[in-house]
């Protein structure tokens, strides 16, 4: 075999628009154009494989799985369902959300907390306890709870005085509110109650306002408020 000198390749130029592309079918010479091929192409089904990178976001698949993707910034706009629990943008506005039943540890607000329908703002199972008074009506007791019910002791309380007992409680701090009502036992309406907190504690003063001495085991229910001064 003779040697065969090749001084140089051809030139390869650019496509154009009506160029077509030849290919043998069955037998029979056939051809696509440049543009059938290359601009918007319909693909059916097609399996893309590990795609790292490109613009899918007029992609309207509910069964895409995107593992591990790495999302630069991305501008989600509104999102209607999915799980967004891995999510860390500290600037997250939702507008509206469905809560449901809400797991967690605090909940902050700068405006109003509103409570629409028949619903309640309160405390849960667990939240609350119970404690009996001993030996009078001035003898504290330890409770520390954020709600929950002081059973007095029966001792008589003379007509238009007060007693005042300590309650432990590690709940409260000073300045807090504690909510009370007389809530079982003894004559309704014949009590006034009131509370000064501190650090831990806090003095209830229950006061017979009837006109004769009583000696009732009443029971008061409270609730501690968080409040402050500034």
């Amino acid at each position: 075999m003779s040697t065969v000198a090749i001084s140089g390749l051809p030139v390869a130029t650019v496509i154009n628009a009506a160029d077509i592309v030849p290919f043998v079918q069955a037998g029979t010479t056939k051809s696509i154009s440049k543009t059938l091929l290359f601009t918007s192409p319909t693909l059916v089904t097609p399996v893309l494989g590990t795609v790292t990178s490109g613009n899918i976001s007029a992609c309207t698949s509910t069964g895409m799985v995107l593992s591990t993707p790495a999302l630069s910034g991305p501008t989600l706009g509104t999102v209607t369902s999915g799980n967004i629990s891995n999510c860390t943008s500290t600037s997250m506005v939702m507008v509206t959300p469905v809560i449901g039943a809400a797991t967690g540890t605090s909940l902050s607000t700068t405006g109003n907390q509103v409570i629409s329908g028949t619903g309640k703002k309160g405390y849960a199972t667990g939240a609350g306890g119970t404690v009996t008074q001993a030996t009078s009506k001035a003898t504290g007791v330890t409770l520390s709870k954020s709600t929950g019910q002081i059973t007095l002791d029966a001792a008589a309380l003379a007509a238009s005085t007060t007693v005042s007992f300590t309650l432990t409680n590690t709940v409260i701090e000073a300045g807090d509110i504690l909510i009370m009502n007389h809530i079982s036992a003894g004559t309704a309406g014949s009590y006034l109650l009131n509370a000064q907190s501190a650090a831990g504690s806090a003095s209830i003063n229950v006061r017979n306002i009837s006109l004769g001495s009583l000696s009732e085991a009443i029971v008061i229910a409270f609730a501690v408020i968080k409040a402050v001064a500034a």
